[in-house]
């Protein structure tokens, strides 16, 4: 890889705090050094507080590149099979209803590890559904993360797990699977095996209601008033003991670099310690989608050009957006419109800050132009 255009990276970045983004943050790492770092914008509510190298945000769905990496880590130690019936683990899942066209119906065919995964398990992200409501209401705050996953099933399916590509709360499924076959909290492993290795400190988990967290930027929100400040919420943390797998971490720009880093470079991070095996890490990086998955992803997400492999995009297709990026770019984001995106060919990694929620453009423009400005030609 030639080494990208610096000052074109930074005119972006700088360019959208003009549109409006109150701050922004972008490291880049190429084979374990950090080759670049920019920051710019302010992180309070006034809006004079610059953004600090050690500012933390609510990651969200930036989680579920940390449960994938744990999840990757037992299914290389032979623990778990991704061909698995998720009712090896969690019995609740043994026996669900899937929705068809006459109604509901017994699902005759097992749920499996590799259908949580790829979103392809049939749940969905709703945060209402009955099960949810009911655990709160029965056991409010004290709710634990195994407490709400058994609780999903309680609802029928919305397709046989398999068939469809349908963001939802698989991956919350999958932190439940870790803390049965470990016998750990989700958090607790987390810090065991990635956070304590890999030195990073200012990870861990939120809480429903966050004001009391120190160095927490400023969330804010894009609605019909433009983008303003909001409560510093995790709508995905279901309860003070909550463990959401797939959007519930507080971080740091610099924290997840080190992640992103290991990941690009092969398992292997800057002090020699492996994480997963150069292999695990190109599983990950294999499509799991059939082509309709893939028409959905494109259709329902604006993922065009991407597949899907073990939680994580993975660029197929560059051609099909006009990118000069390579194929095989895989990572993912998170709600408030953070990225992070890696290159295992390259060695090449970046994560993106932001904290803004509701933000298309992120989705839109953002994340797709800095991967080609970092690795494109």
């Amino acid at each position: 890889m030639s080494r990208f255009d610096e000052e074109k990276l930074t005119s972006y970045l700088d360019s959208l705090i003009d549109k409006g983004i109150p701050s922004v943050d972008c490291i880049v790492y190429q084979d374990h050094k950090q080759i670049y770092r920019h920051m710019n914008g302010t992180v309070d509510k006034d809006r004079t507080k610059k953004v600090q190298a050690d500012q933390r945000y609510l990651m969200f769905s930036m989680t579920k590149i940390q449960t994938m990496t744990a999840v990757m880590q037992l299914i290389e130690q032979g623990k778990i099979s991704m061909e698995d019936e998720v009712g090896k683990y969690l019995p609740a899942y043994s026996k669900l209803q899937v929705k068809d066209e006459e109604g509901l119906r017994e699902l005759q065919e097992p749920m499996r590890i590799w259908h949580l995964l790829s979103m392809q398990s049939g749940l969905d992200y709703d945060l209402k559904r009955p099960g949810i409501l009911r655990v709160t209401e029965e056991l409010g705050e004290n709710a634990t993360t195994r407490d709400f996953v058994d609780a999903f099933t309680e609802s029928p399916l919305e397709f046989v797990p398999g068939t469809h590509f349908h963001y939802s709360f698989s991956h919350d499924v999958v932190a439940a699977i870790i803390e049965v076959v470990t016998g750990m909290g989700f958090g607790e492993y987390l810090k065991k095996n990635i956070w304590e290795k890999l030195g990073m400190t200012d990870t861990f988990f939120a809480k429903p209601e966050n004001d009391d967290v120190e160095r927490l930027a400023q969330q804010y929100i894009m609605n019909d008033e433009g983008i303003v400040p909001m409560e510093q919420t995790c709508n995905y943390q279901l309860s003070e003991r909550y463990e959401s797998g797939g959007a519930g971490l507080i971080s740091c720009t610099e924290d997840y670099a080190k992640l992103a880093d290991t990941l690009a470079c092969g398992g292997i991070s800057a002090d020699g310690i492996r994480l997963l095996k150069a292999e695990t890490v190109e599983q990950i990086k294999k499509n799991l989608l059939s082509e309709a998955g893939m028409e959905e992803i494109a259709t329902n997400m604006g993922r065009v050009g991407y597949g899907y492999g073990c939680g994580m995009q993975v660029f197929m297709y560059p051609e099909r957006v006009g990118s000069t990026a390579p194929i095989g770019i895989f990572g993912w984001d998170g709600a408030a419109g953070s990225s992070i995106q890696m290159d295992t060919a390259t060695r090449t990694s970046f994560v993106y800050t932001q904290h803004v929620r509701n933000c298309g453009m992120a989705y839109e423009t953002i994340h797709p132009t800095l991967r080609d400005i970092v690795f494109g030609e």
